[in-house]
């Protein structure tokens, strides 16, 4: 699970259990403060998303909590421990994507649906042992982009790229994969 938007690096969570697990007691003890307000944020997400919580209540109680994580992120940063400052800087340096759930409505504190997504392209891609070459890359990506996007949609793929199809042979530009477009 991963706090906000960020997607691109180690999450909170999994940081924080990747520092208990290591054999370094400094490492361990972060990992352990980092766990608590990480549990109790979860905690308040799931009173907030089954309405036993507002929204205003959620984010008035996520502001200590979100001041005592960036604090330990900050923590590891000035460790001057080498693996918890690898592990902490990214995630404290882009801090406020971490936070976007708080301040975009409809964003998860989580990036479930995301790797929901790509679990597909990755089963195809440990089934097929891959693509020989950047251009099939580049293929694989786009009919892989196209088709979750059109099952996002409750559009059909494959009416799509027929019709994406027909367009190119007629010289005509794609039909837009944007909702609404």
């Amino acid at each position: 699970m991963v706090l906000g938007a960020f997607e691109t690096g180690p999450d909170i969570t999994e940081t924080g259990q990747a520092l208990i697990d290591h054999p370094d007691q400094q490492v361990k003890r972060l990992g352990y403060d980092l766990m608590r307000p990480t549990k109790e944020l979860f905690r308040h997400w799931a009173r907030c998303r089954d309405g036993t919580l507002t929204r205003g209540g959620f984010e008035r109680l996520m502001q200590p909590i979100r001041q005592e994580i960036d604090g330990l992120l900050l923590r590891g940063v000035f460790s001057g421990n080498r693996k918890l400052q690898g592990m902490c800087r990214p995630l404290y340096n882009h801090r406020d994507w971490l936070w976007t759930f708080l301040e975009v409505e409809g964003v998860e504190p989580t990036n479930n649906a995301s790797e929901r997504a790509l679990r597909p392209a990755v089963i195809w891609r440990k089934l097929s042992f891959g693509t020989q070459s950047a251009s099939g890359s580049r293929f694989v990506e786009t009919i892989l982009t196209v088709v979750e996007t059109c099952h996002r949609q409750s559009r059909s793929s494959f009416e799509y790229l027929t019709a994406a199809v027909t367009a190119h042979f007629a010289g005509q530009p794609a039909p837009s994969l944007l909702g609404g477009v």
